[in-house]
């Protein structure tokens, strides 16, 4: 909107996207199945998502020898071989849909989301719906969807030193998960599909208002 505004577009308005609340929801984490996944582990730290080049997966690899984590890629792609060879202590689940993808991304502890180029970044939603933290790049989509310090924490793109120190923090620290969680499903809670389409209702009666007054002009 900035960008347009600057080149002077007038009568602007930003519609983002909903989250589906009810098939993302915090009450799907499954203990049984974090266990399974855990191999021993306490944390589940994991990334969701298409297992592409532009997603930078392998910027993953630096957390996946925390003590007490077990790293988890949930999805599929071209780059799956590769990043299982780079991301060797990772437990991959392939795709998932449904009830399965549910499951998985509630019983998360920690949603990593290392791609600088994401325009939007539903996942990221999607895991704050499961009331699970984001840690993602301060870049593209993440910086409309984490209020750093709240729900999650963004990290200066590249540096994936910070990445891995902002996981730490998290990872150490559950009365932080808890909260950041906590504040994440408020949050999409108020972003319901449901919501943004009557947000979406606001800027076409806005969009009549302004043809209205531009033809009344006119005459």
């Amino acid at each position: 909107m900035r960008q347009l505004q600057e080149h002077g577009i007038p009568n602007l308005r930003l519609w983002g996207r909903g989250v589906d609340t009810e098939a993302f929801h915090p009450q799907f984490r499954d203990e049984a199945w974090r266990r399974a996944v855990g191999a021993g582990r306490e944390i589940l730290v994991g990334y969701v998502g298409r297992l592409a080049a532009e997603k930078q997966v392998e910027a993953l690899r630096v957390v996946q020898d925390l003590p007490g984590v077990r790293l988890v890629v949930v999805g599929d792609g071209p780059e799956r071989e590769d990043l299982e060879r780079v991301l060797p202590q990772a437990h991959f689940t392939g795709l998932l849909r449904g009830a399965e993808l549910s499951r998985a991304m509630a019983s998360l502890d920690v949603f990593v989301h290392p791609g600088e180029l994401e325009t939007f970044g539903q996942t990221l939603q999607e895991a704050h719906a499961s009331g699970v933290p984001v840690v993602a790049p301060a870049a593209g989509g993440p910086l409309d969807i984490v209020r750093h310090s709240h729900d999650g924490w963004l990290y200066p793109p590249g540096d994936h030193e910070a990445l891995r120190a902002r996981v730490v923090d998290l990872v150490g620290d559950e009365r932080k998960r808890r909260a950041f969680g906590a504040s994440a499903r408020d949050r999409a809670e108020r972003r319901t599909w449901h919501d943004i389409c009557s947000e979406l209702m606001v800027h076409y009666e806005d969009a009549v208002r302004v043809h209205a007054r531009a033809g009344s002009a006119e005459v």
